[in-house]
């Protein structure tokens, strides 16, 4: 059989399992618009975002992950029509990968929905410093806006 040549996701030799911060970009399954609506505003204002039934439900997940542990915290996140991001800070070294804590939103949103929902990888970025967090999250919350000019639009 012919399988694509896929390219690695992480960073190798990285250790994912260090506290820090990391940007994560996770895509609906076949990249359908199923998580929300982005609500053109007027010229001057930022698009607003609707959610729809299973968006609430991640919307719900992401507020419970926070409130129920103390290892990590989404932060800074946009629940987009086909995909999200968000950043998520690991505190303690050792205890869960990036991976682990993404594969535990997926299979938990997933369950949620009833069916599949994610794609099967995700691609993260590891957040150096204050600038970067910044760079990152001032693109989250610019997100709605580029919605137009998104191919799955």
């Amino acid at each position: 059989m012919n399988y694509p040549n896929r390219k690695p996701q992480r960073k190798p030799g990285y250790d994912y399992s260090l506290s820090g911060s990391y940007f994560i970009t996770i895509c609906t399954h076949s990249k359908g618009n199923i998580l929300s609506f982005i609500i053109p505003n007027s010229e001057h204002s930022m698009p607003s975002v609707r959610l729809t039934e299973i968006g609430k439900k991640v919307d719900k997940a992401i507020s419970e992950i926070n409130n129920k542990n103390s290892i990590f915290e989404i932060d800074n996140y946009i629940i987009m029509p086909n995909h999200i991001h968000f950043i998520i800070h690991n505190y303690r070294d050792g205890e869960l990968s990036i991976s682990d804590i993404v594969g535990r939103f997926k299979s938990y949103t997933s369950h949620l929905y009833g069916k599949r929902l994610w794609q099967k990888s995700f691609y993260d970025h590891i957040i150096r410093n204050e600038k970067d967090y910044l760079e990152i999250s001032k693109y989250i919350y610019e997100n709605p806006a580029r919605w137009i000019y998104d191919d799955t639009h």
